[in-house]
């Protein structure tokens, strides 16, 4: 089976790597990884996001631990548009986060006007810290937790 996902992932945290986990139960993951000029657009707090050739070799090196212990293989596309990589016909499934799911049902519907069978959307659950709120990018990069949702000491 063929799993795409995708994100921006900056930084990886232990709700990502949930995701990546599922996906890899799933099969083979594809990751879109969302390109320089996309990035920005797909945050809901402006900050800043590191280039996509430093995210895409933090990336690679998550995946490649969690791909060994599945035996699967995975592959990093550069996502240029929010739907990206999962309206080509190969996946069978889209593996998001609750705030995703829309997406995903909007890739199922550019899928049947190409013609393609719907992916099976699988929704993983938010991965919550330490505080009960969930583990975010934003939260870790504005200092309030780390990547495994520890709450961080305010000054």
């Amino acid at each position: 089976m063929d799993v795409a996902l995708g994100g921006t992932f900056d930084p990886v945290h232990d709700g990502h790597r949930r995701l990546f986990e599922r996906a890899f139960e799933l099969g083979d993951v594809t990751v879109g990884l969302t390109s320089d000029e996309l990035a920005p657009k797909t945050r809901h707090v402006e900050r800043t996001v590191r280039s996509f050739d430093d995210r895409r070799a933090d990336l690679e090196t998550e995946l490649e631990a969690i791909a060994t212990e599945y035996d699967r293989s995975f592959e990093i596309r550069r996502l240029e548009e929010p739907t990206g990589i999962a309206t080509e016909p190969q996946f069978d499934y889209l593996v998001v986060s609750p705030e995703t799911r829309s997406g995903g049902e909007r890739i199922n519907e550019i899928r049947r006007e190409r013609g393609h069978d719907p992916l099976e959307v699988v929704v993983v659950p938010h991965l919550r810290a330490d505080d009960g709120d969930i583990i975010s990018s934003t939260r870790i990069v504005h200092g309030e937790i780390d990547e495994h949702g520890t709450v961080l000491e305010g000054d």
